[in-house]
């Protein structure tokens, strides 16, 4: 019998590790609230991308034309009225002039206001793009700026000037850019979010009211729009942006925008009867309940309001919800049927 041997066994050589920095040491990530990251997220979809940028070269160069040849049309047709009136009596054509003068005096004068008015627009769009990255850059020079630009944006607001005063008083002991926001955000934004849901409160009421007892479709869709009109002007003026003609097209598309991005506008019956629960919802008339699916699209409206006019982004504040309204439209359910 052989004695046992001992056999070597070779192992083979493992593969060198890649130098890497431990986990523990990695720099933490700063974190982004949820708001933060629909505003990002938001911003990513409505970025133009260079293809927008072309096709939106052309279509601005397509109106400056047309507005040119219009312009041009319009003036040539003035003139003429102009030489017929002083063919027939001259002091026709001196009325005329005046006439023609006045006009043109109160056009500047308009087109001054829709260019200020979108300048003012374009400000509290970069006051609330600077917040929401104040927030994540914690940049104290850049909060005290953002500070007085809105002591700046409200300072003939006499309903702020309490606020205004503890904001100025409250903020010189605060070093960081993001406490300032959020300390802005408390004292200034919160009497104007309460106004705001007050107006989407009121508007909502009118639009289930009017549309429930209205015997046409027309009127529903005539009076709705009217209303989400209104109701944006409303609350862009209580946010301190002045919208004119222009400004309110510009707000208007901001705001479908935001709707499209977060879901639209739609609600259906299966929504009110989340809402208002199936027993309710089974007793409710279909012109009432046609009423109040008309009334959560203007809550809708009015939130994607607040949304994109708001000049400083939702942080401390809650960002309203349709629930939040729903104790007001659940108000009107005792209005029976128009029969």
């Amino acid at each position: 019998m052989r004695e046992p041997v001992a056999q070597k066994i070779t192992k083979p050589a493992k593969k060198a590790k890649k130098n890497r920095q431990p986990k523990s040491f990695e720099p933490p990530k700063q974190e982004q609230s949820i708001s933060n990251l629909i505003e990002q997220d938001t911003q990513d979809l409505i970025t133009p991308t260079p293809n927008n940028k072309r096709s939106h070269f052309l279509r601005n160069t397509l109106l400056a034309s047309v507005s040119l040849l219009l312009t041009l049309g319009l003036g040539l047709a003035a003139e003429r009225l102009i030489v017929d009136l002083f063919a027939r009596f001259n002091w026709l054509g001196w009325l005329g002039i005046a006439a023609l003068g006045i006009a043109v005096f109160a056009i500047i004068i308009l087109a001054i206001k829709e260019i200020a008015a979108l300048f003012r627009l374009n400000h509290i769009d970069d006051l609330r793009l600077k917040a929401s990255q104040i927030l994540l850059s914690d940049d104290a020079e850049q909060g005290r700026k953002v500070l007085n630009n809105l002591q700046s944006l409200y300072q003939n607001r006499a309903d702020l000037a309490f606020a205004k005063e503890e904001l100025l008083l409250q903020s010189i002991d605060i070093f960081d850019g993001r406490e300032m926001i959020k300390l802005a955000e408390r004292k200034l934004m919160t009497p104007l979010d309460i106004k705001a849901k007050q107006l989407t409160s009121a508007s909502a009421r009118r639009v289930a009211i009017v549309t429930a007892i209205s015997p046409r479709a027309f009127v529903d869709v005539a009076f709705v729009a009217y209303e989400s009109l209104k109701l944006t002007r409303a609350i862009a003026n209580l946010y301190g942006a002045r919208s004119g003609f222009f400004g309110s097209l510009k707000i208007a598309g901001a705001i479908l925008s935001h709707l499209a991005v977060t879901g639209g506008v739609a609600l259906g019956d299966s929504i009110v009867q989340q809402l208002l629960g199936h027993g309710l919802a089974a007793k409710l008339s279909a012109r009432l309940g046609e009423g109040l699916v008309n009334g959560l699209m203007s809550v809708r409206v009015g939130i994607a309001a607040m949304k994109v006019i708001r000049p400083l982004p939702y942080e401390v504040q809650k960002q309203p919800q349709v629930m939040d309204f729903m104790a007001d439209l659940a108000k009107i359910t005792s209005i029976k049927d128009k029969p």
